[in-house]
């Protein structure tokens, strides 16, 4: 990797703020409490990882900046909207350390705030004028809310790194493909790079999902913005405890019971210490490494720019980051 002297973050800093501006242009007429609930939603931060690497990504490529801007806004716009309905799913009342929407609106206000944001994101796609960049961007969120259902109504339960992989890919790596794949889109690349520019985004989407799935037992609460383990104790199986629980002999008994929520209070805040204090951690944080590793091997024939550099430091930190 060459040296750089700008990180990401500089160098995608002033597109970001017109990312942000874009995404909260008002459309058409509605209800003011819709614009209410959107600014609420975005001002509650955030990485913008994704608009990020789609802007990366599009200035590597010498795309229309313009155009890579709307994406990354539809891109944000659609993983916002995915927030509102997990939000509402879970009951979770807080996210980022700020009350949810569910946790202030009704429950059918908040499915149609939830739709209402996906059309928007939609509608900025459409602005793109790419109908291959609307399909893609059509897939991906076909992919996680089919994803979502199967999570709901499917009687296996995640017991295998495969079936974690699936679920992971659903949630978050598709959409981090449709922001990288769509980016190199726009800039007109050949059908190799647009392939390894999907890549690049579904290793660092599953990277980055891991990190989260670590942090979700390791962090505190004021630093991830919601209660620790709280995927536990919904009966989510992540990659820490498949690992945790394959080094126990009751392993397979306990995942069963843990997912259909047959585990008490006290045997489940032990499991979760147990967990926090196991090799589990480690090597969940090791794979994290290799799948960002892949990631950034995609990005080797790519052209020499600061942009490039700044690509590989970006999937560093989606696995060193600490909330």
């Amino acid at each position: 990797m060459t040296s750089h002297t700008a990180t990401f973050i500089d160098l995608t800093h002033p597109y970001l703020e017109e990312v942000e501006l874009v995404m909260r242009q008002s459309a058409g007429h509605h209800h003011a409490s819709l614009d209410k609930a959107i600014d609420h939603l975005l001002s509650s931060g955030g990485k913008r990882i994704r608009p990020i690497a789609a802007i990366l990504i599009g200035k590597m490529l010498d795309a229309d900046i313009e155009r890579i801007t709307v994406h990354a806004a539809a891109i944000e716009m659609l993983h916002t909207a995915t927030l509102v309905h997990d939000d509402l799913i879970d009951g979770s009342l807080l996210r980022r350390g700020l009350p949810t929407l569910n946790a202030q609106w009704t429950q059918g206000a908040t499915v149609l705030a939830g739709d209402y944001i996906f059309a928007r994101a939609a509608r900025l796609a459409a602005a793109t004028n790419s109908l291959v960049l609307m399909d893609s961007f059509a897939r991906g969120l076909m992919t996680i809310v089919g994803g979502e259902i199967t999570q709901l109504f499917s009687q296996e339960f995640v017991t295998t790194h495969q079936s974690y992989l699936d679920r992971t890919y659903a949630k978050t790596a598709s959409l981090f493909e449709v922001a990288t794949e769509g980016a190199a889109v726009l800039g007109g690349a050949s059908e190799e790079t647009i392939e390894a520019m999907k890549l690049y985004g579904y290793y660092i989407g599953l990277a980055f999902q891991i990190v989260d799935d670590v942090l979700d037992f390791t962090g505190e609460q004021s630093q991830i913005g919601k209660p620790v383990a709280s995927d536990l104790h919904q009966g989510l199986i992540t990659l820490p405890t498949l690992y945790f629980l394959e080094d126990q002999s009751n392993g397979k008994m306990l995942i069963e019971r843990l997912q259909k929520k047959q585990i008490n209070e006290n045997e489940l805040e032990q499991i979760i210490e147990d967990i926090r204090s196991s090799s589990a951690i480690d090597r969940s944080l090791q794979q994290a490494d290799e799948f960002a590793k892949t990631g950034e091997a995609q990005l080797e024939l790519m052209p020499e720019k600061p942009e490039r550099d700044a690509l590989y430091e970006l999937a560093r930190y989606v696995v060193n980051r600490s909330a």
